[in-house]
């Protein structure tokens, strides 16, 4: 209902107690005068006692007593109580208010460079490194907000998955189908991928440009040196975070013949993994399995938060306008009525 309408002021809307509830009162105060109307006709009967304290009989039988008609006196009586009433209701400003917000973020550039290779399919993470890698991503995705994020997967060699984008369902729909079988080169090219990334996010506008490496093998693959692709990534003000993903040593792969696990060694280059994190300027890490993964994410996303601008418009819209018309109209009508037969209001 919009109370600058008026045709709207003569809806029974005004009077459901939905609305009073439902509405914010500027002068809470002023609802406390709803009982002076009472009060001024309990002191008016109270000064004409005072000045005439007949006691009146009421005879069994007598006109007075028999004829409805002299009801009719406490009509005006009525009709001035509510118009104080709604004049109450006025002073206390009854109002709405419509709040909203919009967030606006310069966001971060992310690149998330993921191994793919066959070492990826141990099992020292559950169900696999891959796997774990891929759900921890998926919810390091959903807690940025606006923030652009794209994907380069690699093993033998590097594949741009997804360009940078703000389209989170697309990302994680992406993440969750890579596969052991998207590539057929096998190894680990570190440096391609790097070199990927790099190519993907140089471009961008973005104050902020991060890449994040996870991978637990070697550079053994590919035609582009790490520490190189590093500094190329470096010189285009891109940050570097790297994970080292998995255990050193004798880890679970999948299982024999008589179904007991196998156990197969693994081997991990961290120090050319801390080197590229240093060139990037930014930090490397070592996860050793999913909870660690986990926690490891969380601190770059606590890293690299972009700042939010928060604007809010607020609007108020005031009702009093409806209750003041109808107090206006009901004194109007109490003051034709008590200058009309009804002349006895309140003293009689």
């Amino acid at each position: 209902m919009n109370p600058n309408n008026i045709s709207d002021f003569f809806s029974l809307f005004w009077f459901y107690p939905e609305t009073f509830r439902s509405f914010e009162w500027e002068n809470l105060w002023a609802l406390h005068l709803i009982w002076i109307a009472p009060l001024i006709i309990l002191l008016r009967k109270f000064i004409k006692f005072l000045k005439n304290p007949v006691l009146e009989l009421s005879l069994p039988g007598s006109v007075s007593q028999n004829n409805p008609w002299t009801y009719l006196r406490l009509i005006p009586g009525l009709f001035f109580v509510l118009a104080v009433w709604l004049m109450v209701i006025a002073l206390a400003r009854p109002q709405k208010t419509n709040e909203r917000v919009e967030q606006y973020t310069e966001g971060i550039d992310i690149m998330l460079v993921m191994d793919i290779s066959e070492s990826m399919d141990l099992q020292d993470f559950k169900p696999n490194r891959l796997e774990s890698a891929k759900q921890t991503a998926t919810d390091f995705i959903n807690g940025r907000f606006g923030d652009r994020i794209g994907v380069v997967i690699f093993s033998g060699e590097a594949y741009s998955l997804a360009p940078l984008t703000n389209d989170y369902p697309l990302l994680t729909d992406l993440i969750k189908d890579i596969s052991f079988n998207m590539m057929d080169a096998k190894g680990t090219a570190i440096g391609s991928a790097l070199a990927a990334g790099t190519n993907r996010i140089r471009e961008s506008d973005s104050k902020s440009k991060v890449m994040i490496l996870l991978s637990d093998g070697e550079n053994n693959a590919g035609n582009v040196d790490p520490l190189y692709a590093a500094q190329l990534a470096s010189a285009m003000d891109i940050k570097i975070y790297t994970i080292a993903v998995g255990k050193d040593g004798m880890v679970p792969y999948g299982v024999d013949f008589f179904g007991r696990p196998q156990m197969i060694e693994s081997y991990l280059d961290e120090t050319t993994l801390r080197e590229i994190a240093r060139i990037g300027e930014g930090k490397f890490f070592r996860a050793s399995d999913g909870n660690a993964l986990e926690e490891i994410f969380d601190q770059i996303n606590e890293m690299e938060k972009a700042e939010i601008i928060e604007s809010r418009y607020k609007e108020t819209v005031d009702y009093y306008r409806v209750y003041l018309f109808w107090g206006i109209i009901l004194i109007l009508i109490w003051l034709g009525l008590k200058s009309s037969f009804f002349n006895n209001f309140l003293l009689d």
